[in-house]
Order: structure tokens, then sequence, then C-alpha cells
């Protein structure tokens, strides 16, 4: 397993590299000055206090000293300074994790405990009025872009019935990280988090059990007089989870880019909001800070698919 861990990060270091060469560029080429936006509210700084502070940036050097400046920095972990906080991007980056990691993962357990029972659910049901009222729901929530979804959500159970706060992470006035008042705030973001596992995931599932269902091995385990119990949760709902894993494939980046919405929607404090404000105002450090990270996120994603492909399946090796 660790010979397949490291040939796996070996093979993914020209595709992450051509990541951050392609990310450089964007960055670079595209017409908003990033020194000009900063300042653009304080009309008292000269043109040439601007070219002064592009010059201390390293703004003017050609484009290859800047890159290998930049992944030489990298390289010590030194992501550098952002130019709208003034404060070192490694920093920005450790206090906004955290937050997005609430978030996230609790979204995707909420997905992943009501999405697959619904699925087996639905397929246990095949044709009856459970099965019609899952698809309707799966496909409801599909069509539903994420944004109007938080919007609703915001509207009718924050604004109308009060039960849920509008947005931000606390009351003002408390900080905390694991008691009520957070919880009841992560319960809006979650909901809008868990959307996209619960439309999709009852609907693979369902096409999974109901193949697996028809097998052979499947009458087979039944003639043999287990219990039907026995039957769904060792034999059908195990070997359904093995094409489900796919879906799974990406889901570190849900840390990066799946949460952006949602933090701008629900004022969430996270790496996904800080993203979206850095590419507004043309924060290059953080931006390709950003990408870097979801490049490395991706990569340990489909690692840890792998392996969870040998764990749901002990048919396939992984050292070869």
């Amino acid at each position: 397993m660790g010979r397949f861990i490291v040939r796996r990060l070996l093979q993914a270091i020209p595709t992450v590299f051509g990541i951050l060469v392609i990310t450089f560029l964007l960055t670079r080429l595209s017409p908003s000055d990033p020194i000009a936006l900063m300042y653009a509210n304080q009309p008292e700084v000269s043109p040439e206090q601007l070219a002064s502070i592009r010059e201390a940036y390293g703004l003017n050097d050609p484009l290859p000293i800047q890159f290998a400046r930049w992944v030489g920095r990298v390289l010590t972990l030194d992501f550098g300074t952002s130019f709208f906080y003034h404060r070192p991007v490694i920093e920005l980056l450790a206090e906004r994790i955290p937050n997005s990691l609430q978030l996230s993962l609790a979204g995707l357990l909420v997905s992943v405990v009501v999405g697959l029972p619904l699925g087996v659910i639905a397929a246990l049901n095949r044709g009856r009025f459970p099965d019609h009222v899952i698809r309707v729901l799966s496909v409801g929530l599909n069509a539903v872009p994420d944004f109007v979804l938080g919007l609703l959500i915001i509207l009718f159970l924050a604004i109308n019935l009060r039960w849920l706060p509008a947005g931000s992470m606390n009351v003002v006035g408390e900080q905390c990280t694991f008691c009520w008042d957070r919880l009841w705030h992560l319960a809006g973001p979650v909901l809008l988090a868990a959307n996209g596992g619960i439309a999709a995931l009852p609907r693979f599932m369902r096409a999974e059990m109901l193949e697996i269902l028809s097998q052979d091995y499947m009458r087979t385990a039944r003639s043999k007089g287990l219990a039907e119990k026995v039957v769904i949760a060792r034999h059908a709902f195990r070997n359904a989870l093995i094409p489900i894993v796919t879906i799974f494939g990406g889901v570190l980046t849900v840390l990066v880019s799946g949460s952006v919405i949602i933090e701008v929607v629900f004022n969430w404090p996270g790496l996904g909001r800080l993203i979206f404000d850095a590419a507004n105002a043309k924060d290059y450090p953080i931006v390709q800070a950003a990408v870097l990270l979801a490049s490395l996120l991706l990569v340990i994603s489909y690692i840890l698919r792998d392996l969870a492909y040998a764990w749901v399946d002990p048919r396939i090796t992984l050292g070869r």
C-alpha cells in the first residue's frame, strides 16, 4: 500500500505543476491591476506610489522570474503576503480551513447518512409509493440551484419562521467552537451543503441495488436460509457501494470549491468566502495558494478513493 501511495503522488507531480502554471498565467494576464484595486478608494495615493508598491511586490518583474520566485517560496510553505489583507497567506488559510472543515464534513456526513438509506429504501420498494416519493424528491432537489435553495432556507426558516439564524457562525459576542450556538448556526449551511448528496446518492444507490438484487448470488444467499436483513446488508449493500465510491473521488475538493456558494450566501467565514473575496480583489497570492491546495486535495481524494475500493471489494489489489 505504501508503494502504491508513493507512486500515485509521484505521478501527480506533473499534473499539479501544470495546474500551477495555468493558474499563474491566468491571474497575471488578467486585465485588472490588483494594486490599483487595493487603493481604489484612496485617491491621495499617487501613480508614482502605486508604481513603487508594484515594484515592492515584484509585479514588474518578468513572468518567468515571478513564477520561479513563487514556486521557490511554496517549497518552504511560504505562499507570500496577501495584497488585500496585508498578512501572510498561510495564516489566513490556517484561520479559515477549520471553519470550512466543520461545514463540509458535516454536510458530507448528513448527505451520506440520508442519501444512501433513501436509495436502499427506494430499491426495496420499487414501483411503490416510497420509491416514487424518493425519486421525485431527488430530482426536485437536483433541479434547484444551490444559491436559490440557500436563499429559500434563509427566507423561510430564518426570516419567516425564525427557526435558524440568517448567517454567520455565532451570535454577536459569542465565541465557541463546539456548542449549541455553533450547531444552531451550522444547521442552515449544512442543509445546503448536503443537498447535492441527498439529490444524487439515492438515484445512484437505487440503480445499483436494483441491479444487484437481480443477480444469481442474491437468490443463492436467500436459498441458504439467510435472513433478508443479512442478505441486504452483507451482500447487496456492500456490493452496491463499489460504484458509489466513484462519486466520492474528489470529495476533499469540496473544502475549497463546493463551499464557496454556501459560505457567501450564509456569510460563513470559511475558505470558500476567502477565495471568493480574493478573486474579486485580484489577490494573486491567495488565489494561487487556494488552487495549489485544491490540486493537492484532489490528488489525495483519488488516492483515498482507490483505498476505499480495496476496502469495499477485497478482490481489488493496489500493488499492481
